[in-house]
């Protein structure tokens, strides 16, 4: 079909078909591949957590050896990079939204300060919270400890992000995503820094002793165990994160709370 029996088809449908223009194209693109890309991502980390480590400890060893060997490498890779486009995309759509606040604030290099500041909160809030996650004996092995321990962290980021936040100009999106997209960047940050790093050693060991096999070594283990942590913490930060993204747009409420 020709462009213009297109065009002549829109115009006689009962419907009249206008595409924005500018920015807007920018915004919808961005969305569209942050929700795909987000589905993926957290869809896989509910996989991981409700049905791939349950089915796993039911396994024989030879079996899960070479299950894990066969559908980790894929999996992975769908799980670590989808993480990272949901991720790229939200932030280049937070930053359109913190320059919009900053330019209706009156001082448009405000966007610097704020974006400066969301960054290096959650950067230390991972970093905290990166020990609580590790294998250990003790105290720190007691699921409350932990808990509470990456549960104050993330709260403590929140509160520190909405007060530097907050200002009559700040946009319910704004802040929402503040946090939300704050909780979405330590999920990012565990994925790659964490599960990655631990998955691809116990997939070369994996593949390894199914080719040969042999036992698994002592030190996938730890590994399994600190996959596990780290997918938990996803797993419970997802549901937060999730509402609040979603809140940004469709449910009012921290703006009219804060300012």
């Amino acid at each position: 079909m020709s462009s213009s029996l297109l065009m002549a088809f829109l115009y006689a449908a009962p419907f009249h078909l206008s595409l924005p223009q500018g920015a807007a194209n920018e915004l919808i693109v961005l969305r569209w591949l942050h929700i795909t890309a987000g589905i993926i991502w957290i869809g896989l980390l509910y996989f991981f957590n409700l049905v791939g480590f349950p089915t796993m400890k039911r396994l024989e060893g030879p079996v899960r050896v070479k299950l894990f060997a066969e559908m980790m490498p894929r999996a992975m890779g769908w799980f670590r990079w989808s993480a990272l486009v949901t991720v790229v995309m939200g932030l280049r759509y937070f930053w359109v939204l913190l320059a919009a606040d900053a330019r209706n604030e009156g001082d448009p290099v405000l966007v610097f300060k704020w974006f400066g500041e969301w960054v290096f909160i959650w950067l230390v809030a991972f970093a905290l919270i990166y020990p609580l996650q590790l294998p250990a004996k003790g105290a720190r092995n007691n699921p409350f400890v932990r808990v509470i321990g990456i549960g104050a962290i993330s709260f403590a980021a929140a509160w520190l992000t909405l007060y530097r936040n907050a200002s009559p100009q700040s946009s319910n999106a704004h802040l929402a995503i503040s946090v939300g997209g704050g909780l979405g960047l330590l999920m990012l940050l565990n994925t790659w820094g964490v599960v990655w790093r631990a998955q691809k050693k116990l997939i070369a060991f994996a593949s390894v002793a199914a080719e040969q096999a042999t036992p698994m070594p002592p030190e996938a283990d730890r590994l399994t165990r600190w996959v596990f942590l780290t997918a938990r913490t996803g797993f419970w930060m997802s549901f937060p994160m999730l509402f609040l993204m979603g809140a940004a747009e469709h449910y009012p409420f921290l703006g009219g709370i804060l300012n």
